[in-house]
């Protein structure tokens, strides 16, 4: 008996769902077809893939090396059976995770784009905080991701296998209510900014992390209003006046300019570097290989 590729789809989806019941109801098919699938390709192998902690299987050592040949040859296997029917024409599922910033500001425009230039219209779009796309880019749930960091690119391809690459930037600030007092300063220091509550974004966000890299060792005190996971409603609750917001300015434009916010100057270099990242496993399709270059060479509009 070979492997199959009905087998190596259902080991992917278990290894994505990391149960039997989910990955059946994914793939429609009945619990013991999908336990049957595995056990079939486990036996073929000569090992197991999983380890079963707390009713969850948890891919091991085995199954990780498993699973990027796994999702190449699925990638390749939809290629074949569309290689003669179109042409030159781009095919394929493409699946992108982005950061918030990233995906409610700029990825939206930049589809549009893609569109435009390939007539590509199948992606599938997910966005969260920066590492969990990181953690779905690992798990080889998404082909490609888009996110914020600063810096710690180093430590993210070591603990993931990822490659990450330089993309655009952006420059983050800080925002306030209209009528906060801080608005009427002439000249800002850091020393104004202390004993102020925040509304800032939650663990895994990449702002977040900015923050606490680049402006909170800055502070002797600051205290947390709000952790949110939306940056509209970070925008909503600084112009509302319950905390200073720490936000990117390509994200906070809209609110400046229709007079939510007000922002406030510093003398700090708050740039932030965004990142296209995708594992080193990954087998770049056709339509990946395009999207990335496009990507790359994708400039935002004003």
């Amino acid at each position: 008996m070979s492997v199959s590729l009905r087998q190596l789809h259902v080991f992917v989806t278990v290894a994505q769902e990391k149960t039997i019941t989910a990955a059946s109801a994914l793939l429609y098919l009945s619990k013991p077809a999908v336990s049957m699938a595995l056990t079939e390709l486990e036996k073929h192998l000569g090992h197991k893939l999983f380890e079963r902690v707390n009713n969850r299987l948890m891919i091991n050592e085995h199954g990780r090396r498993l699973l990027p040949l796994a999702d190449e040859l699925l990638t390749r296997s939809h290629e074949i059976s569309t290689v003669l029917d179109h042409d030159d024409t781009l095919t394929g599922h493409l699946r992108i995770g982005a950061s918030d910033t990233i995906g409610n500001q700029m990825v939206p425009f930049l589809l549009r784009d893609f569109r435009a230039e390939t007539h590509h219209t199948d992606q599938e779009l997910v966005i969260s905080n920066s590492q969990a796309i990181i953690d779905q880019l690992a798990a080889f749930e998404l082909d490609v991701g888009l996110i914020e960091g600063q810096g710690e690119s180093k430590h993210l391809l070591n603990k993931t296998d990822l490659v990450m690459t330089p993309w655009l930037s952006d420059e983050m600030c800080i925002a306030c209510a209209v009528d906060d007092p801080l608005t009427k300063h002439e000249q800002l220091t850091l020393f104004a900014l202390e004993n102020h509550t925040w509304v800032l974004r939650e663990p895994g966000s990449g702002t977040r992390e900015h923050f606490l890299s680049r402006v909170a060792p800055r502070l002797e005190e600051w205290t947390m209003a709000f952790e949110l996971r939306n940056t509209e409603a970070i925008i909503n609750c600084a112009s509302a006046g319950l905390g200073l917001a720490y936000l990117s300015r390509h994200a906070a434009r809209h609110a400046v300019a229709d007079n939510r916010l007000s922002l406030l100057e510093l003398p700090l270099d708050l740039r932030r570097q965004y990142w296209l990242v995708h594992h080193k496993d990954k087998h770049f399709s056709p339509l990946l290989t395009r999207f990335v270059s496009f990507s790359q060479r994708w400039q935002v509009s004003d």
